[in-house]
């Protein structure tokens, strides 16, 4: 079957509109969002968790006045929104979140409830993409086998009926591993899959033969990547985190030497870390979030700033990017 996909290349991802580490102001939010429109991206991502509902109202503020079949929304099941009169003004990455807690939930049940409750939230009548979030063990630990099998036999089940039915246009997993994707390929028929910082500049593991080859698996199924975490959370757009840790010597070095190979060439290394991912087949867009207006204009443009071959020559011959890594020009 032909398989429903975002457009590309570029989406805008929401976590950033949850407040996450950093609070950015209403006015902040709306004026992102009417940048990413006004620069041509029609595919939104989003979820409950991002600052706890915070994200989906915002983005449905701004998605209620746009013509709906102009562009694609995806969010996300298994966590349900409780409410939390007693709120902190902080909770874990969020900032100033909504007063509710999250409950984990993967069950059948759960998964209509959680997608009923997003439409209310962004109010809307419709989301074109579900996803099954966090059932890694970055995020359940050695219970994560556990959780996965209960999100195989209950919200898998249900966003294949609700796709069945058209309340959707396609479902699948957004998570931060590659073990869980090419697990849900065997276990059920999803379309895509979120996957957060495993296909980078600096991250490999999606495409790596050697940890189940996803990017080849997805291929044979027909399935898509959207690849969020472009940046790995700073190091690539010019800060010292890796994936929200301090990135290891090894990590700075290499992001290092892949700016100075950009420089010579007068390219931006964030240019370059967009270009590199949209330039795989399977890959139907990258992600990264925008705090505001002249973050999400600027990730626009370098998605179409002109990278000489060299560039990508020179990080092949070096070994900082693998031979089999589709590159913009050679795809």
């Amino acid at each position: 079957m032909t398989r429903f996909a975002p457009p590309g290349p570029l989406g805008m991802g929401g976590a950033p509109l949850g407040n996450n580490l950093e609070a950015v102001s209403e006015d902040d939010a709306r004026a992102a969002l009417h940048a990413a429109w006004d620069a041509g991206i029609r595919y939104f991502d989003t979820a409950p968790q991002y600052g706890f509902g915070l994200s989906e109202h915002r983005f449905g503020a701004v998605l209620r006045t746009r013509p709906r079949d102009e562009f694609t929304l995806s969010t996300k099941v298994g966590r349900l929104l409780v409410p939390n009169p007693g709120k902190p003004s902080a909770r874990g990455n969020w900032i100033d979140p909504l007063p509710f807690r999250m409950k984990y939930d993967y069950s059948e049940k759960a998964a209509w409830l959680s997608v009923e409750q997003s439409l209310h939230r962004l109010g809307l009548s419709r989301i074109d993409i579900a996803l099954i979030h966090d059932i890694g063990e970055d995020t359940h630990g050695r219970a994560w086998e556990q959780q996965f099998e209960e999100a195989m036999a209950g919200a898998a089940k249900a966003l294949t009926q609700m796709r069945k039915e058209g309340i959707i246009k396609a479902w699948g997993l957004g998570v931060n591993r590659v073990d869980p994707c090419l697990r849900a390929l065997e276990a059920a028929d999803p379309d895509l899959f979120l996957c957060a910082g495993r296909y980078t500049l600096l991250d490999h593991s999606a495409l790596d033969p050697a940890m189940g080859g996803l990017m080849d698996a997805c291929a044979r199924r027909g399935a898509r990547i959207i690849a969020g975490g472009p940046y790995n959370s700073g190091l690539l757009a010019g800060g010292t985190t890796f994936n929200y840790q301090p990135a290891a010597p090894d990590l700075l070095a290499k992001a290092s030497r892949m700016n100075a190979i950009c420089a010579a060439s007068g390219v931006d290394l964030k240019s370059a870390a967009l270009q590199f991912i949209a330039a795989h087949p399977v890959v139907a867009a990258a992600i990264p979030g925008g705090k505001n207006a002249a973050e999400v204009t600027q990730n626009a443009a370098l998605m179409k700033a002109p990278i000489p071959g060299e560039v990508w020559a020179t990080m092949r011959a070096e070994g900082l990017i693998p031979e089999n890594a589709p590159t913009p020009g050679n795809m």
